[in-house]
């Protein structure tokens, strides 16, 4: 294999191992190991390829131990760990791009790029650490917020989807940076109001985002805050259409699955430019608060509901 230095400098040391000897002296049978590995989403290698170091070893013995603690078992090691494997492929490939870019307009891409490795990815390791440590603090607390686990699978919650109209013709207009650009720059602002009304992002989709509220209140505030921003003129933010729905949600491995979920989706296909769908869930818990009106709409067939019954949620003042 020939040597880079940018791959000794991130893997802590040259590849010296095949995947067999990383097996061997992990102690775990070399089947178990190349299951993690595929799952983990890493290229297969050949039994004499050497393209491991010891950190591989340390790893696995690691992910060895976490079977033997239960935390890994085999009803959640395929999930979570490919949902591991997963989640850092593409913020490793974001994070490379980013490298790159950064050491080409500094000069010589080959000789800077090693160096700015060196100089950043230590620290990005230990803000990436810091990050999960808050989150998992957070989801922590939100789990046990009444002094123990809960018993039943699903949460009551608010789920909103949010749509950028006309994102097929935009996209058209704009060169690769200029939409790339602006893709995150929604991205960004949703995560703000979300975060800001006490929600999480589930997971953005292109031109839409997902996200999660604990209550409806908080969920249509902030459903009819990118409304009204992408009604107006002057704000940079993209026209948007919404979809909003409460009720029992199941929430796996980061993500948010069930009816009031599909039921959100639905509604966002159905809603106009500016327009917040609201279904009964969210009516019923709403109907009686101040500063906000819902108009009934007629019931609709759409894929898996052959009459939902929606309701445009708007401000008193409009």
């Amino acid at each position: 294999m020939a040597d880079d230095p940018v791959e000794r400098q991130l893997l802590g040391a040259e590849p010296a191992l095949t995947r067999v000897e990383v097996a061997e002296r992990a102690g775990v049978p070399p089947e178990v190991a190349q299951e993690l590995w595929r799952l983990l989403g890493f290229a297969q290698q050949d039994d004499d390829a050497v393209a491991f170091v010891e950190a591989d070893v340390v790893a696995l013995r690691q992910a060895a131990e976490l079977v033997e603690l239960g935390i890994l078992s085999p009803e959640r090691q395929a999930a979570l760990v490919r949902t591991w494997g997963r989640a850092f492929a593409r913020l490793a490939e974001w994070q490379s791009t980013l490298l790159a870019d950064v050491a080409a307009d500094r000069g010589d891409l080959p000789e800077l790029l090693p160096e700015l490795v060196g100089e950043v990815v230590p620290k990005v390791e230990a803000l990436q650490g810091y990050v999960w440590r808050r989150h998992l603090a957070g989801a922590s607390a939100r789990l046990f917020a009444d002094g123990a686990p809960p018993d039943a699978d699903a949460l009551p919650l608010a789920v909103a989807f949010v749509d950028i109209v006309g994102f097929t013709s935009r996209s058209k207009e704009l060169d690769e940076r200029e939409l790339v650009a602006w893709i995150e720059h929604f991205e960004a602002e949703c995560s703000g109001i979300v975060v800001d009304h006490g929600g999480r992002v589930i997971k953005n989709i292109g031109d839409e985002v997902l996200f999660v509220v604990d209550e409806p209140t908080a969920a249509a505030e902030a459903t009819l805050l990118m409304a009204a921003r992408g009604d107006d003129g002057h704000d940079d933010f993209p026209q948007v259409r919404a979809g909003l729905a409460y009720g029992d949600v199941v929430a796996r491995l980061g993500d948010v699955f069930g009816p009031t979920v599909n039921i959100a989706s639905r509604l966002t296909s159905l809603a106009r430019p500016g327009t917040v769908l609201v279904d009964r869930g969210v009516h019923d818990a709403l109907a009686e608060t101040d500063g906000l009106t819902f108009r009934r709409l007629h019931r609709t067939s759409v894929k898996g509901y052959a009459h939902l019954q929606s309701w445009a949620l708007r401000r008193a003042r409009d």
